[in-house]
């Protein structure tokens, strides 16, 4: 079976409907990354002017080996324990992936942080954050976070934002400062896609993969530190 080729228009009208249909479909594509730069205008800040708040949450970011947090994690964590350090935080709920016995970004983070200067009664984990919407919807709903610190990589912080904020959580971000080399540009294309999917979750809010019962330990870390 030979390949077929597509063969454009011929006529002037032609070609100008099929610009116009390629303008559409660009302007339509971009249209949830100008939804996150405007809906998160004034809601990213540096670890130095961040407002103090009760309560960070880190995203997961995948692991090297079985418990060692990627490079990428380890900065988010890096910057979690740094403001835990200077108390502009006081409890960090970390979120990430444990769908299976052999990956557990949860308790990686949990270690890292401990390692870090971060006590463990100040460390809360969210064994089902599966995707950045799951991780909000689960922040407000199971662990009754209301307002919150997001830590993440500058690509991923208006998204994060974005999607706490259409959860319910009053949310400020830091964007974590790394080089840019292939992962980060990678993370940026990515971004553009996934706009388009958190445009989606703020305006239909999905039910999380995994939601179950309340659980009180974000308000016994805050507790445990008074």
């Amino acid at each position: 079976m030979g390949i077929r080729r597509v063969r454009l228009p011929r006529t002037r009208a032609g070609q100008r409907r099929l610009v116009r249909a390629v303008m559409a479909v660009c302007v339509l594509a971009l249209l949830p990354m100008t939804w996150l730069y405007v809906s998160t205008a004034d809601r990213l800040r540096t670890t130095a002017d961040v407002p103090r708040t009760k309560v960070a949450v880190v995203f997961g970011a995948g692991l090297w080996a079985r418990d060692k947090p990627s490079p990428y994690l380890a900065r988010r964590l890096a910057t979690a324990a740094e403001l835990y350090r200077a108390g502009r935080i006081e409890v960090v709920l970390v979120t990430g992936d444990n769908s299976r016995e052999d990956y557990d970004e949860p308790s990686a983070m949990r270690a890292y942080l401990a390692r870090h200067g971060v006590p463990d009664t100040r460390i809360v984990s969210d064994y089902a954050g599966f995707d950045t919407w799951d991780s909000c919807v689960r922040a407000k709903k199971i662990f009754g976070v209301d307002r919150a610190v997001l830590i993440s990589q500058a690509f991923h912080i208006r998204r994060a934002v974005a999607l706490c904020e259409a959860a319910g959580v009053d949310s400020y971000g830091v964007g974590v400062v790394d080089k840019h080399d292939v992962t980060w540009y990678y993370g940026g294309t990515r971004e553009v896609f996934a706009a388009g999917k958190a445009a989606l979750d703020a305006v239909f809010r999905p039910a999380p993969r995994f939601l179950g019962p309340k659980e009180p330990g974000v308000a016994r870390a805050l507790a445990a530190g008074r």
